[in-house]
């Protein structure tokens, strides 16, 4: 073997630990994303590494907790935040998933790789997927969608702000429990984002669907309280 073709055996081997059935195999080369990334080069960490993370059906919970993790600081392995975008579908998936833990990670890795996009690509890429989620039949896609507005709503323009805002307010309605629980949660730092002029219409509506809401009325205070943004709120109503 070539002295150049000796640091790809390793690669190689971790490539294929990616679809090993033994989980700590999976797990081992999960959390060495980022070796494997650097062995590939970014042009083929765009086209084959990330594609095939997105078509992974991993159904441990431990693995996809650790891709969550690993990828929200993938961005200068796939070219910097030019490139940023191509890091969202395989998060996408996992805020669909049943695991709470790793949907909130995924979540996070999000929000991580989203204040460092563009502001076009914010819009080209971030806010459909934010949409994408939010329209989910499944109340896990729609209970990630509701930590990601105030990413996606600062660099919009004002037909789409108008639709995320929408979009929200059909949150804190949704028929799930959890998704309302989510968009309480969550409120006040989507309302940190919002032009004051919908303070009071837009996200007061939302605040009072939400504190009529019996399983979320004590729990809504004691977030909104968290947040400047609601106290001008009430100052202003």
């Amino acid at each position: 073997m070539a002295a150049t073709d000796e640091p790809l055996y390793p690669i190689a081997v971790l490539i294929d630990e990616l679809k090993n059935e033994d989980i700590q195999l999976r797990l081992n080369s999960i959390r060495k994303l980022s070796t494997i990334a650097r062995a590939l080069g970014e042009e083929r960490t765009r086209k084959e590494l990330i594609p095939f993370l997105s078509e992974n059906n991993d159904d441990d919970d431990e693995v996809l907790l650790a891709m969550a993790e690993e990828l929200g600081v993938f961005i200068p392995y796939v070219g910097g935040v030019g490139y940023a975008h191509v890091l969202l579908p395989p998060l996408e998936t996992l805020c669909t998933v049943e695991e709470t833990c790793v949907r909130d990670k995924a979540v996070e890795s999000l929000c991580r790789i989203g204040v460092q996009m563009k502001e076009s690509d914010l819009v080209g890429w971030f806010a459909p997927l934010v949409k994408r989620l939010a329209a989910g039949e499944w109340f896990t896609s729609r209970v990630s969608s509701c930590g990601l507005f105030h990413i996606a709503y600062p660099s919009a323009p004002d037909q789409l702000k108008a639709e995320l805002r929408s979009l929200y307010g059909q949150l804190c309605q949704d028929d799930m429990p959890m998704v309302r629980r989510a968009a309480a949660s969550n409120l006040g730092k989507f309302a940190a984002t919002v032009e004051r002029s919908h303070l009071k219409t837009d996200i007061m509506s939302m605040f009072e669907d939400l504190t009529q809401d019996g399983n979320l009325f004590r729990p809504i205070y004691s977030i909104i309280y968290y947040y400047s943004s609601m106290r001008y709120i009430f100052t202003c109503h």
